[in-house]
């Protein structure tokens, strides 16, 4: 009898137990609900971190689509959605045919630049420069997701930094800038206008010079984007390069040809007046959209500083409110310079799923966060077993070619990256690994060969091998650690036992230079046989992408 009465004492507790923890359970499930319903005063600025220069911006309902240069990353010209400008989420790219374009021999530098992105009477119009190889065209979708049609090449459009404008009686205006022409002054270029027949898919009619810029002596004029805004039009441009002196400057006419009238203001966006140790520079390059209610935002590159002034993500998308002021534009008004917090837009919260850091490599198909370099003439990777394999081929990182590279962006200065990765081989010329990449002349790799594993660095086109790990081991762990403006690499057999490889290195091999200048970085892995053939493969079983506080 008494054992009986202790084992239902025991139950009984034992149920109070179960119900408490599922109480406590609770409880928490609920905290953690209500903490991710909290919408927040103010938000993070830049709202795209990492590589996301010149932004172009359109709204249809209350639905805003985002697109920034790509360069020579393919698929290019990545299409991102937001419903309150904080949260956004990648909804494909528009440049997917790999026949539509040809990067091979481009410098990291060259490729896509600058597009815009409009929309008119149900139908989305793309227009950007392919710089070095093809010049000024446009493409149109009726869902920004995709698919878009194939490039629309303009001849006879010179210059750069392509833009359309539909005017209130549908006509469509191409606005770009050139500089072949005879200047009056260094560095001086000019913003031009004509009309675009899309029926007949050119450019027909009167072209005309709008502006040389704000100033007699305003050096590159560029990025120019037209709109109306009741009873005038404003006409929006980038000067001063984009550097130290980028800046947005602002123009006004009461008719479309203009003249056009530099803002008193101007100019309307910059900081350079502030100096070079500020930390966010080189604001420039801006597009405005008006929300629903009639308030008005702009988003616009600029460039976030390091310790030693190094900038290791290149130009990434800020946002600020825009108000005006006798019809002329106010960035960030009462406040001027930008932050990296600004107020939240009064738009209703919309947060968007996360994006999976760690990829197991279960499917059969990449997420669209990754990328090639350049565009790959054949397949170069597969899936088999939960596994990702890359095939080892004669094209080096360093190769203005597309190698067996998968790259995806970095978005913060303190992260890491992390693979697991199966390789062997008897040949010294045959490398697998981590890379860290901005171009061409400038990167870091982490590689396995035949015996050792190597970290490399390339800083302005010279090869520096900095430092060796003896390895025999088919398999091998490999980890970069980024914080701020130093790298440290790892490598092991697991996670809790790495072993660092070399010093620890400084960001500047991936950081702005005179070769890394308009692109961003990237990470993620790499195989190549150095000019040989080869039929060797990597195999990945995982990648991480970790960012850290």
């Amino acid at each position: 009898m008494r054992n009986i009465i202790i084992t239902r004492s025991f139950i009984f507790l034992n149920r109070k137990i179960k119900r408490l923890l599922l109480l406590l359970v609770t409880i928490f499930l609920c905290a953690r609900m209500m903490g991710e319903t909290i919408i927040p005063d103010s938000i993070s600025n830049p709202i795209r971190t990492g590589f996301h220069p010149d932004p172009s911006i359109c709204r249809v309902g209350e639905d805003y689509y985002l697109v920034t240069s790509s360069f020579t990353w393919f698929p290019g010209l990545p299409i991102y959605h937001s419903r309150d400008l904080t949260n956004w989420s990648l909804i494909g790219h528009a440049l997917t045919n790999p026949k539509a374009i040809d990067f091979n021999g481009m410098t990291d530098n060259d490729g896509i630049w600058a597009p815009t992105l409009r929309y008119h009477n149900g139908t989305f119009y793309l227009i950007t420069t392919a710089h070095g190889c093809g010049g000024n065209f446009y493409m149109t979708a009726k869902n920004p997701a995709g698919p878009w049609s194939d490039p629309v090449w303009l001849k006879d459009a010179p210059g750069i930094d392509p833009s359309l404008f539909f005017d209130e009686d549908g006509r469509c205006y191409y606005t770009g800038n050139r500089w072949d022409f005879k200047s009056a002054w260094p560095a001086q270029c000019a913003v031009w206008m004509q009309e675009l027949d899309l029926q007949k898919r050119c450019l027909v009619g009167e072209r005309k010079t709008l502006a040389y810029g704000h100033a007699a002596n305003a050096k590159y004029a560029e990025g120019p984007h037209l709109y109306k805004i009741k009873d005038h039009y404003l006409l929006l441009m980038a000067e001063g390069g984009s550097d130290y002196n980028h800046a947005v400057t602002a123009l006004t006419a009461k008719s479309l040809w203009g003249p056009y009238v530099p803002c008193t203001v101007n100019p309307v966006l910059t900081h350079r007046h502030l100096g070079k140790d500020y930390p966010v520079q080189s604001l420039g390059h801006a597009d405005l959209v008006q929300t629903p209610t009639g308030d008005w935002y702009a988003v616009f590159l600029g460039k976030r500083i390091v310790e030693g002034g190094l900038v290791p993500l290149g130009r990434e998308t800020f946002l600020c409110e825009v108000s005006f002021q006798n019809g002329e534009p106010i960035f960030n008004p009462g406040i001027g310079v930008i932050g990296n917090r600004l107020k939240r837009p009064p738009l209703p919260w919309t947060p968007v799923s996360k994006t999976d850091k760690q990829n197991d490599f279960e499917s059969s198909a990449l997420s669209p966060e990754w990328a090639t370099m350049r565009i790959p003439e054949q397949p170069f990777h597969h899936f088999a077993d939960g596994n990702l394999f890359l095939s080892l081929r004669p094209e080096m990182a360093d190769s203005l070619v597309c190698p067996s590279m998968l790259l995806r962006r970095v978005h913060s200065h303190n992260f890491s990256a992390t693979t697991t990765m199966s390789f062997s081989t008897r040949r010294v010329n045959e490398w697998a690994g981590l890379v860290l990449y901005r171009t061409a002349k400038g990167y870091y790799s982490l590689l396995k060969g035949k015996n050792e594993i190597r970290l490399t660095k390339v800083l302005l086109g010279k090869k520096t091998i900095i430092a060796t790990l003896p390895w025999k081991e088919k398999s091998v762990i490999l980890r970069l650690v980024a914080k701020g403006a130093t790298l440290t690499f790892y490598a092991g057999l697991s996670n809790d036992m790495l072993y660092q490889v070399g010093e620890v290195q400084s960001v500047d091999a991936v950081s702005d230079n005179k070769v890394n200048r308009f692109n961003g970085t990237g990470v993620g892995i790499y195989a190549t046989s150095n000019g040989k053939q080869s039929i060797n493969k990597a195999s990945y079983q995982w990648f991480e992408y970790k960012e850290e506080n």
